[in-house]
């Protein structure tokens, strides 16, 4: 396989992954009381509550899952927050797809997504702490940016690569270049 065709593989596979996941993220923006139910199930927390739970992570997944049931019945309309957190991620998502269909003209994407990436580590760090979020969970929110900005680096060079080759053969050749006799 020549090299032009194994970059366009690669930054078509890597560039998937992003958008799917950017997809799975902002889905799972929706459903947050079904998930933190699961999660607090799957932890055997069933029948607690933040006051009577041992350990850290028990009491902060109770202590979440109290708040969401809380809001969800006194002010479900904080939700609809969430469903936009979402529509956001799709649509960075959707945007990708020109990435997917010319990477070398939309380069500037992956350096928009690298930039995003970054910003979404002081984000967290910083409202977490505003919001009273432990540090243990901000690390994870912020992981997001670190594990997103890699796939799009990778694609970045790759397509810095395809735009050098693309120029080398479109140069103009020297006479000395063009024969062989020279």
């Amino acid at each position: 396989m020549n090299r032009e065709k194994q970059l366009r593989r690669r930054i078509k596979w890597f560039t998937w992954l992003f958008i799917i996941g950017l997809v799975l993220s902002g889905a799972t923006a929706i459903p947050l009381n079904w998930e933190v139910g699961l999660l607090t199930s799957w932890f055997g927390l069933e029948g607690k509550t933040s006051a009577t739970a041992t350990g850290e992570l028990g009491r902060w997944l109770l202590a979440v899952r109290e708040a969401l049931q809380e809001v969800n019945a006194q002010h479900p309309l904080l939700f609809y927050g969430t469903d936009w957190l979402a529509f956001g991620h799709f649509v960075i998502a959707i945007a990708f797809v020109g990435a997917l269909r010319d990477p070398v003209r939309n380069v500037w994407l992956f350096t928009f997504g690298m930039i995003a990436c970054v910003l979404v580590v002081p984000y967290a760090l910083i409202f977490g702490a505003v919001r009273g979020i432990p540090i243990w969970w901000r690390l994870i929110d912020g992981s997001f940016g670190v594990f997103g900005f890699i796939p799009l680096w990778l694609c970045r060079k790759w397509t810095h690569e395809l735009a050098q080759n693309a120029e080398t053969r479109s140069a103009p050749r020297t006479v000395s270049q063009a024969s062989p006799l020279h």
